[in-house]
């Protein structure tokens, strides 16, 4: 009995021992491990709360949208651009509000929105449709330059054939009817050659070659019908790129409306 107490004892000291020269490692590393734990819960809390109240405010953008009342959407979309920049809801809620304010005549105020959308989506897709919209309105103010511009921006494939025909009409309004025809055969052979979208640009590249300037397709359409669920609301680019353009009552072929609004 003596021995087996004695032979404890050591393993006593041992532990004593190994405690007191990694004790304070050891503590100092469970003290991390429940502050990295804690903070990542914290972390997905403070997320899920952001996102949701943005999702309030989007729904009250789009109830806006859907009234047609630019005013009623004011201060939902101060609020979620403000405070809720860094989420998918906040880009989607500009795209509305830009398309209310084109709507009622406000080209500078829709300007400015599709501008702050293109500049804080974290979606490509999302950035492009921004951007497109963008150059819309810039043509429409005749800016051409600035539209060429906003159009040579790195974008998805998907939406290379929608860019090279806005960029066509941007040309043609311009009065650069060779780089006009250029870009319209771009968009031909990026197009599908069944869409009716197709036929829409080819009518204005043959209305280019018979000497007359074919009329841009200026009026933004309705923007991306963002499903509050940011996952939801990101379709497929292609999807997103047969969309997007929209034709004025001036076009020799209106373009199809998109299937996105």
């Amino acid at each position: 009995m003596a021995a087996y107490d004695l032979e404890e004892q050591d393993q006593i000291d041992e532990l004593k021992a190994w405690w007191t020269r990694y004790g304070g490692a050891v503590t100092v590393g469970l003290v991390l491990a429940v502050l990295v734990i804690g903070g990542v819960q914290g972390w997905r809390w403070w997320s899920g709360k952001r996102a949701e109240d943005a999702s309030v405010l989007y729904s009250a953008v789009s109830d806006a949208a859907r009234a047609k009342d630019p005013a009623k959407a004011k201060d939902a979309i101060t609020q979620i651009t403000d405070k809720y920049a860094g989420t998918a809801y906040a880009p989607r809620a500009a795209l509305l509000y830009a398309k209310m304010l084109y709507d009622s005549g406000d080209r500078d105020g829709a300007k400015a929105q599709y501008t702050w959308a293109a500049e804080h989506a974290k979606e490509d897709e999302i950035q492009a449709i921004a951007r497109f919209r963008l150059a819309q309105v810039q043509v429409d103010q005749k800016q051409y330059d600035a539209a060429l511009a906003t159009l040579d921006v790195k974008h998805p494939g998907a939406f290379d054939g929608v860019y090279a025909d806005l960029r066509g009409d941007a040309l043609a309004a311009a009065g650069r009817i060779s780089d006009a025809r250029t870009a319209y055969e771009t968009a031909l052979a990026k197009l599908d050659a069944k869409s009716s979208y197709r036929t829409y640009v080819q009518v204005k590249h043959d209305t280019l070659g018979s000497g007359a300037t074919p009329s841009a397709a200026v009026a933004p359409p309705v923007p991306v019908a963002a499903n509050p669920a940011p996952a939801a609301a990101n379709p497929a680019p292609a999807a997103k790129a047969t969309s997007v353009p929209s034709a004025t009552a001036n076009d020799p072929a209106k373009a199809p409306k998109g299937a996105g609004k």
